[in-house]
């Protein structure tokens, strides 16, 4: 990744709290952004889509009447830049009170189809980006004693179904992931929320009609954002999802592998 100068950090008098989101240029990501703005944050973004990214720390900006969000171009799969970019968004803001890892790819593939290339970006992205951005924020808040993860996983991850088995493998990894974090750092004051969304209207959504109903990346948003004030652990969104995944967990083998969603 090129280098970029240091943006001009505004440090207002009663300073705001920050929040970094990772995959901040569209769905989930975009509309967390908004709201975490409009309920006081100063936000440092990240996303591979610059031209998106800019787009968007503008439109918070102007409805905010100050500059409280700012744009960090970053593909999450340049593991090697992300302790040095991590430095530096601790440095531009001088705290970070909220991290949220919402990076995610989704490949589709053929019913006969084993591409590892495909299966490689997918884990790179949905679990190896997701462990070294968040590896920094626990030590980070490890250190300091308080603090906020939250890593947005999938309903997928909850058992191995048919038709993507890299994508469910890479969010059944993050959510122990997550788990694992959120033990290791609940004495420390630490919390770790997981979310599982269920099908939501962005660009990871499959082209034919999903079966069950479609939720807004706001209403996710502003669900994930209740259950970070509540201090959750699991988020199931919208709420019937557990109740869903909890027959399929428990469906046995021979129904389960009948299952087309």
């Amino acid at each position: 990744m090129s280098k970029m100068p240091n943006p001009r950090i505004e440090k207002p008098l009663n300073p705001r709290p920050t929040a970094v989101v990772v995959g901040a240029s569209s769905g989930i990501g975009a509309a967390l952004a908004r709201l975490l703005g409009q309920k006081g944050y100063r936000l440092a973004l990240l996303s591979r889509r610059k031209d998106r990214l800019d787009q968007l720390c503008a439109e918070i900006n102007q409805a905010a009447g100050e500059r409280i969000a700012y744009a960090y171009p970053h593909d999450v799969t340049e593991f090697d830049q992300v302790p040095p970019l991590f430095q530096r968004i601790l440095h531009d803001f001088q705290t970070i009170d909220l991290f949220i890892y919402n990076s995610g790819v989704m490949f589709s593939l053929g019913p006969a189809e084993y591409d590892f290339q495909k299966d490689l970006e997918t884990y790179k992205v949905n679990l190896l980006g997701g462990v070294a951005w968040l590896n920094q924020a626990a030590a980070l808040f490890h250190s300091q004693s308080r603090g906020q993860i939250v890593g947005i996983g999938s309903i997928a991850g909850d058992r191995g179904r048919i038709g993507n088995p890299p994508y469910h493998a890479a969010k059944a990894g993050f959510s122990t992931y997550l788990e694992s974090l959120r033990n290791r750092l609940a004495p420390d004051g630490v919390h770790v929320l997981t979310v599982k969304p269920g099908y939501v209207q962005t660009d990871l959504l499959p082209a034919e009609h999903p079966p069950l109903p479609v939720a807004t990346p706001e209403k996710t948003a502003e669900a994930i954002y209740r259950a970070i004030r509540r201090r959750k652990q699991v988020l199931y969104t919208p709420g019937w999802w557990r109740l869903i995944m909890l027959i399929v967990i428990h469906a046995p083998s021979f129904i389960f592998r009948r299952m087309k969603f």
